[in-house]
């Protein structure tokens, strides 16, 4: 009597590895508590660095760029975390054996990449304003500064993904995920800190700036991450 294996459907796929690097995260704490000290640490650099400016509107002016600076260098951290157990392990090869999509992998991936930068941000955000912008009073719109966070985080986990599973295993794979990180999210980063900006400081025609900012950011997620769903069989089988 022969006996038929169902095979599990993408969607469970998906939950199956999304839970393995959850439940890895939660047991280790490691990518969290090592983007948190790093974030803090830079947060203390920037203070001490600007500790000397007079003017709060300058700093004001900066402080887009400055949030959008502490995001990408702490994503880098966790980007190039983010594959160590899998490699350490041999996990990754394990999983290659494995009869499913490829780009369930990307999906899972980045999904948990997502996730833990969320978190990471919702820690540092509100640092970031107790250290730099308690001198403001916020807008009616301020609430609007979650969306080019989100957007950002979205396409920085993606495109980071994609860029980790290609220098994982590359000699010295922290500085080439970082060369090939940066220019690559440059027009991702662009929009969102010229959103940030504009919700932070709050002038006149802020939304003249941030809609349009906005729209190119999200428009650069989805062409982006939809190139990087398509490659990721050959990136990561090659």
């Amino acid at each position: 009597m022969s006996v038929v294996l169902k095979t599990p459907s993408t969607f469970q796929q998906y939950k199956t590895l999304l839970r393995k690097d959850l439940e890895q995260e939660f047991r280790t704490k490691e990518m969290i508590t090592s983007m948190g000290i790093y974030a803090l640490l830079v947060l203390v650099v920037f203070g001490a660095a600007l500790g000397q400016t007079t003017q709060a509107l300058d700093l004001l002016q900066v402080s887009g760029g400055l949030l959008w600076t502490l995001i990408v260098f702490t994503s880098l951290l966790g980007l190039n975390r983010s594959f160590n157990h899998e490699k350490e392990q041999g996990c990754l090869e394990g999983i290659l054996l494995v009869p499913l999509d490829r780009s369930v992998i990307f999906l899972a991936k980045a999904t948990s990449n997502i996730l833990f930068l969320l978190a990471v941000e919702v820690i540092t955000v509100p640092l970031f304003y107790f250290f730099f912008l308690t001198a403001v009073t916020p807008g009616e719109s301020f609430w609007l500064l979650v969306l080019p966070l989100l957007v950002g985080t979205i396409g920085m986990a993606g495109i980071g993904t994609l860029l980790s599973t290609i220098t994982v295993n590359t000699r010295g794979k922290d500085v080439m995920l970082a060369v090939l990180f940066v220019p690559i999210i440059f027009p991702l980063l662009f929009a969102c800190a010229s959103a940030t900006t504009a919700i932070i400081v709050g002038a006149e025609g802020a939304m003249d700036v941030f809609y349009p900012a906005l729209l190119l950011a999200a428009g650069y997620d989805v062409i982006m991450l939809l190139l990087s769903w398509v490659l990721y069989d050959f990136v990561i089988s090659a």
